[in-house]
């Protein structure tokens, strides 16, 4: 059985002539040569902003790049019939194709409403600071271009806990809205800020049971619709954790299978968080793990002083491995945006080699890391600034070296504070599978390393190219394998080489 991967297929600032669902269809098939299992979309529905939205300020879940809304009929991936016809092109590459489903707010309503509200402390949100009062406040999504297929149902403030913005008083707060379901916020697994229900726009109120089973039937039609494999779950923090069990087990019920589900659980102060939503979720789900990206980018930017030897210390795929997909960067973390914190270019091939070629975690390649990305923005003064991120093009080759070679027992040698290596020894079921890999965030290193009897006086050659040398292995199974300076080697058979 084939190693999975998985790749982010877009980024913040996709802005290739090329929409988005017709790249896809074109690269499908180089994606299965590369090694990809499964490809994150992104968010494919009507965003608040139209064609020039990323995807997360989520209006019209219905609206795949249909009906005229927000000022276009296409999202800025392209139309329904070619996001349908992407997701086509990557099942018949035996590629799974995952939605991104946002579920925490709604934006961009039709209509405003008088709303009783009342304020809270943005930083404790259990605490109220005003008595009742009434706003006005975009609360209403009548859909009036849709005109009704698919689905009638109106969202009205009924469904919403919170907003930040009164139309009235053009005041921006934390309003706690005043429903039928309660005064304050839902209970979720984050508990910064008192309570992290509210994070952005109309947040959704899944104690109000007739979102839930508009959410639940919304669910069927998508799946009915595009026949999407997967979900990449947006936000779950921010989102009562019993709505995302009881979404989930209604899809499994429904369809009689269990969709690949990885959810967004952004920290990267501990793991004890991911384990607990990893507990609620009774392991429904993967979790992408942040805290080893942190990692990452800690030890780009400290360079020969960090400690590789605890690399993988207080991560999720340390502690719960079948639970974590891995990752180097993505939107939020890359140049410009929110969570900024991406990782130095001399760093990510070692990265990816610590994602790509161990045994633990399921990986995710990023999209600028194979196709590259050239954007202008304002940073945090508003100044504007040209970002250029570089292909690597380590990624490619390893991505292919898992899927084939990544195989067999793993021996660790995380015995030195610069220069760390492992061995794979292969299997039988994987021809000249077996690797060995060996890292160096300092000077020049290298590491003798077992990598099994199998391979006694077997031939290896550095696949990536950068050490240009043979190694031999000895009748142990052991052998000295190099790596250059501030750089990682990948050892595989020089039989096996041509990839």
């Amino acid at each position: 059985m084939q190693n999975q991967t998985l790749i982010q297929y877009f980024h913040w600032y996709y802005n290739e002539t090329q929409n988005l669902w017709v790249k896809v269809v074109k690269e499908a098939a180089y994606l299965k040569e590369i090694g990809v299992t499964g490809v994150w979309l992104p968010p494919a529905y009507k965003a608040s902003t139209g064609s020039v939205s990323v995807g997360y300020d989520i209006y019209d879940l219905f609206d795949l790049g249909e009906f005229d809304q927000k000022g276009s009929i296409n999202t800025k991936y392209g139309s329904k019939q070619e996001y349908l016809e992407a997701i086509q092109a990557l099942q018949q590459q035996g590629i799974i194709a995952m939605a991104d489903i946002v579920f925490n707010h709604k934006a961009g309503a039709d209509e405003v409403e008088k709303v009783k509200v009342r304020t809270v402390n943005p930083e404790n949100r259990n605490e109220f600071t005003s008595d009742i009062f009434e706003i006005e406040a975009w609360t209403k999504f009548t859909f009036p271009n849709r005109k009704g297929k698919y689905s009638t149902f109106t969202w009205d403030h009924q469904c919403f806990s919170g907003v930040d913005w009164a139309e009235d008083r053009k005041e921006t707060a934390i309003y706690s809205i005043q429903n039928f379901v309660g005064e304050g916020f839902e209970e979720v697994p984050s508990t910064e800020l008192g309570n992290y229900d509210y994070l952005m726009f109309s947040d959704i109120d899944f104690r109000n049971r007739a979102v839930v089973e508009e959410l639940k039937y919304w669910g069927e039609w998508v799946v009915d619709n595009t026949h999407i494999d997967g979900f990449r779950l947006d936000a779950v923090k921010h989102i009562n954790p019993d709505f995302i069990k009881e979404w989930l087990e209604h899809l499994d019920t429904k369809y009689n299978k269990q969709f690949f589900i990885v959810a967004e659980d952004w920290n990267v102060d501990n793991y004890e968080s991911q384990l607990e939503y990893i507990k609620l979720m009774e392991g429904r789900t993967q979790i992408f793990d942040s805290l080893l990206h942190h990692n990452f980018f800690i030890a780009s930017k400290e360079g020969n002083t960090f400690d590789m030897r605890t690399i993988l210390n207080n991560t999720l795929v340390e502690m719960a491995p079948d639970s974590a997909v891995t990752f180097v960067d993505n939107h939020d973390s890359q140049p410009l945006q929110a969570l900024e914190s991406y990782v130095d270019f001399w760093f990510r091939p070692i990265a990816y080699a610590i994602i790509l070629l161990r045994i633990q975690g399921i990986p995710c390649l990023f999209f600028p890391d194979l196709y590259g990305g050239i954007y202008d923005d304002k940073d945090k003064e508003g100044d504007v600034v040209h970002v250029e991120l570089a292909i690597l093009p380590e990624v490619e080759m390893m991505s292919k070296i898992r899927a084939a070679f990544a195989y067999g027992e793993q021996r660790d040698y995380f015995d030195h504070g610069n220069c760390i290596g492992w061995t794979r020894s292969g299997d039988d079921d994987h021809k000249n599978s077996g690797l060995a890999v060996v890292l160096s965030n300092s000077e020049e290193g290298y590491k003798t390393m077992e990598i099994g009897t199998r391979f006694a006086g077997k031939t290896f050659i550095d696949a990536l190219g950068h050490r240009p040398q043979e190694v031999v292995i000895d009748d142990k199974g052991c052998a000295e394998f190099h790596c250059n300076a501030g750089s990682v080697s990948v050892w595989i058979l020089k039989e096996a080489e041509g990839l």
